[in-house]
């Protein structure tokens, strides 16, 4: 797929996600609203993969390990053709094809997510079976900062420098907020980007909102010969929505109707 403005499809994007919570009155917003620009640049420029055939064998796995974020995951699948995007409107709703955690059965979805710590070590799999298949997809996984508590994920880690997975790209989502409270008070990650360096990846740190800086380290080829690519994205929760930035509140509430309007002007002003 290919967008020519990034940054328009990230407004899009938050919009969609915005209406959608409030409509299911469902929770992660902020989540969904700090990946925002990471999911435009993925999917208007970077990914390989045909919306019209969603299990074509060449495609570009992507594997959203937060699938809390289902929202917006749901929100750029619909903008990039999988399916319509009235569809967005049956999310969290009884008896709806769009659960409040991503999903496998709907079209694009790799992999069923919510169980934070389970994605990179998919992601690892897959590109394990790539590289012995000669085959030249890659296998990108969007991770939590809070969910980097996971030992499973250093299992991952460890497993992808060993057996050279260049093909592996680890996104980081490091909005500094999990669950309970901030990342520094919970379980300190610092420094995040030497972590990963000291397992023999190579590493991006970025700004997760430019998107100049996105898509140059999605494109160019991995910072270290023959390993896999962390890319560490410093991003704000609850980009986009002044009264959002930067609040663990919306980690769990969603906008009423009087909040809805208001964010989705402050989006259009900035449009």
């Amino acid at each position: 797929m290919n967008f020519t403005d990034t940054r328009a499809l990230a407004r899009r994007l938050r919009a969609h996600a915005l209406r959608m919570t409030h409509r299911a009155r469902a929770s992660h917003i902020g989540s969904c609203l700090s990946i925002a620009d990471i999911l435009a640049v993925l999917y208007g420029q970077v990914l390989q993969v045909d919306p019209t055939r969603p299990d074509w064998p060449e495609r570009d796995r992507l594997i959203i390990s937060k699938g809390h974020a289902a929202a917006i995951v749901y929100a750029a699948l619909a903008e990039g053709g999988f399916f319509p995007v009235a569809e967005l409107d049956s999310y969290s709703a009884d008896g709806g094809a769009l659960s409040g955690h991503v999903t496998k059965t709907v079209p694009g979805v790799e992999l069923s997510t919510g169980s934070l710590g389970h994605g990179l070590p998919v992601a690892a799999g897959m590109a394990l079976a790539a590289q012995r298949a000669g085959a030249t997809w890659r296998s990108i996984c969007v991770l939590s900062d809070g969910e980097m508590d996971e030992g499973s994920n250093w299992e991952a880690i460890q497993f992808a420098q060993h057996f050279r997975l260049s093909n592996l790209i680890a996104i980081i989502d490091y909005n500094k907020i999990q669950s309970f409270g901030s990342v520094a008070e919970i379980s300190e990650l610092h420094p995040l980007a030497e972590k990963f360096r000291a397992f023999n990846w190579g590493v991006h740190e970025i700004d997760g909102h430019d998107h100049e800086a996105l898509t140059a380290a999605l494109t160019a080829p991995p910072p270290m010969t023959g390993r896999p690519t962390a890319i560490v994205a410093h991003t704000i929760k609850g980009k986009g929505v002044s009264f959002m930035e930067g609040l663990l509140a919306w980690h769990y509430r969603n906008p009423d109707a009087t909040q809805l309007a208001a964010a989705l002007a402050e989006l259009e002003a900035h449009a």
